[in-house]
């Protein structure tokens, strides 16, 4: 069933769920002309120029709440257009078509622009100007989302507040609590699909054992 008939099924009619979809596509547009962090930054401006990456959907059952582009990402104009999404898409059970269609998945950071590198080479955090300026409206936007994936503790810390615990790990650990609690949305914490993180992966098997199989299972139930 296409998301927008569900919803017209509970109350939002066809004519609603066009004018949505009209209107995210405006939103959208205004969030990728951002200049926010270069304006009228919250600390040192961005080092580079704005490109803001993200893919909402007023029809998507999912929402990948990830963190920023990185420097691929950067340059592809595409969310997950890396090794990151590679590992991401196996974790979800899903190809590359599945993955990019709008109709199934929602992709929206935490942060639309890459942020540049710290002094090691990782990735700095997400800007803070973005989520304050545009993620409440843009989830307003996205009523069919039914499942958000939050990778990191920024997603975390947004999408979970006091449910999220002291650390990622048992954040992510706790699972279950989390999915059985959630209000609205149902939420499941994740690591961030980087290389950088295979260490932790090889130190918690029970993600890959445990949590893997249940999120490939709902991921599978709301895409077909």
């Amino acid at each position: 069933m296409h998301p927008c008939v569900a919803l017209a099924s509970g109350g939002l009619q066809p004519a609603e769920c066009r004018r949505l979809s009209m209107e995210l596509d405006c939103f959208a547009a205004k969030v990728r002309a951002c200049r926010i962090c270069i304006e009228n930054p919250v600390g040192k401006p961005l080092p580079h120029e704005p490109r803001p990456v993200l893919r909402p959907s007023s029809s998507a059952r999912i929402l990948i709440a990830s963190q920023a582009p990185g420097t691929k990402v950067h340059l592809s104009g595409m969310p997950f257009t890396d090794a990151s999404g590679d590992r991401l898409r196996n974790w979800l059970g899903v190809t590359s078509d599945e993955f990019y269609d709008i109709e199934k998945f929602a992709i929206v950071p935490m942060g639309f622009c890459f942020p540049g590198q710290d002094a090691k080479g990782g990735d700095l955090p997400p800007r803070r100007e973005c989520a304050p300026a545009w993620r409440a409206p843009l989830m307003a936007l996205m009523p069919a989302v039914d499942l958000v994936l939050t990778i990191g503790i920024y997603a975390q810390s947004w999408h979970m507040g006091a449910a999220r615990r002291a650390s990622l790990t048992e954040t992510v650990m706790d699972w279950r609590a989390i999915w059985g609690n959630s209000i609205g949305p149902k939420v499941l914490p994740l690591p961030h699909p980087s290389w950088r993180n295979s260490g932790w992966l090889k130190q918690n098997p029970w993600f890959e054992m445990d949590l893997l199989p249940f999120l490939r299972s709902e991921i599978r139930y709301r895409i077909g």
